[in-house]
């Protein structure tokens, strides 16, 4: 199998900073789906679940190249996990179109890898095309 390789993001952020913004929800609203603020409503550790998540937009923003103001909504991408908690992007709305303006092309796939260690939560992103 041959991967052409697109894009690499890595982003790191401070727990306790998110903490605090998390306590926002205006920044909530602006930042995570309607679906990551319901799934977070089963975690105990909200603070870490939204940290890995911002991290993770930021990284895959930055594997584009773009940065988040160029095109891209941070609700737009959404992080699911599936059934053995690995971490999925999703990419909807006008963030797709984007996307796939920038990379030139419709297919494309996105890894996604987040860990957290207090008191940083980090996320890496590889797209290929």
């Amino acid at each position: 199998i041959i991967m052409k390789l697109s894009g690499v993001g890595v982003d790191i952020v401070d727990n306790s900073r998110i903490k605090k913004m998390i306590r926002n929800k205006n920044f909530l609203k602006r930042v995570f789906s309607s679906y990551e603020i319901l799934d977070s409503k089963k975690k105990t550790n909200k603070t870490s679940f939204f940290a890995k998540r911002f991290a993770a937009k930021e990284a895959f923003s930055k594997s584009l190249g773009t940065g988040i103001a160029k095109g891209l909504n941070f609700k737009e991408i959404i992080i699911k996990n599936d059934n053995l908690g690995k971490p999925n992007l999703n990419i909807t709305g006008k963030s797709l179109i984007t996307v796939k303006k920038i990379l030139k092309r419709d297919k494309f796939k996105v890894f996604l890898s987040v860990s957290d260690d207090k008191p940083f939560a980090i996320a890496t992103v590889i797209i290929s095309k």
